[in-house]
């Protein structure tokens, strides 16, 4: 939490959330450790696997909290550490999942039209800078836009239109049919589309 707007600005997140065990978002699977439980349970390791497999959720936290779990098994004590088993999360439809020892991370990987609109947005913004670098535009020059009108960017371009020019320090930015004395540049985010663009210092 304490690094949370760094790790949500380095990853381009909008929004992290934490999730405890009860959340039933994050379904864990668990098997055995074939290789580390069979030396010391070879003659139960059959029914130890199959009872291992059918751990509920609640056991699984409960193993990955303390870091052991006992129970018994015709009537021998069994004590399982965490090198015993190997715990994953099942697949979210629309999520990616990662594990790395008790932490997990989930990953909402749809895209909205809104987020899109916003990527290509950034992707435009790239594009504008690296042309003022190109030009020899100082840092603090500002400058007019003129960018290709295409239905592809259009709405992204005017849904976010506040941000670029803040971001690039535009007085404006126009779409037209034509640009004049024109850039070609190819925003790659989600579709390749190629466009023409303007930039022009004010003086």
């Amino acid at each position: 939490q304490e690094v949370e707007d760094l790790i949500l600005s380095e990853v381009n997140v909008k929004e992290l959330e934490y999730l405890d065990e009860e959340s039933n978002i994050l379904v864990k699977k668990i098997r055995p450790n074939f290789k580390s439980l069979g030396p010391r349970y070879g003659k139960l390791m059959k029914k130890l696997a199959g009872a291992i497999e059918s751990f509920s959720q609640e056991q699984i936290n409960e193993l990955e909290k303390s870091g052991a779990f006992k129970m018994k098994l015709e009537e021998q004590e069994i004590v399982l550490r965490q090198e015993d088993v190997e715990i994953t999360t099942e697949d979210i439809p629309g999520w990616v999942v990662a594990n790395e020892d008790q932490l997990t991370v989930a990953l909402d990987i749809s895209i909205t039209d809104e987020l899109k609109q916003e990527g290509i947005a950034r992707e435009l913004i790239n594009r504008i800078q690296n042309l003022r670098k190109d030009k020899g535009f100082e840092v603090t020059d500002k400058i007019v836009v003129e960018v290709e009108e295409k239905p592809e960017i259009t709405t992204a371009i005017n849904n976010n239109i506040s941000y670029i020019c803040a971001e690039t320090l535009a007085k404006a930015l126009n779409l037209k049919e034509e640009v004049e004395h024109k850039d070609k540049v190819n925003i790659e985010l989600f579709d390749d589309i190629n466009i023409d663009i303007n930039i022009k210092k004010v003086i």
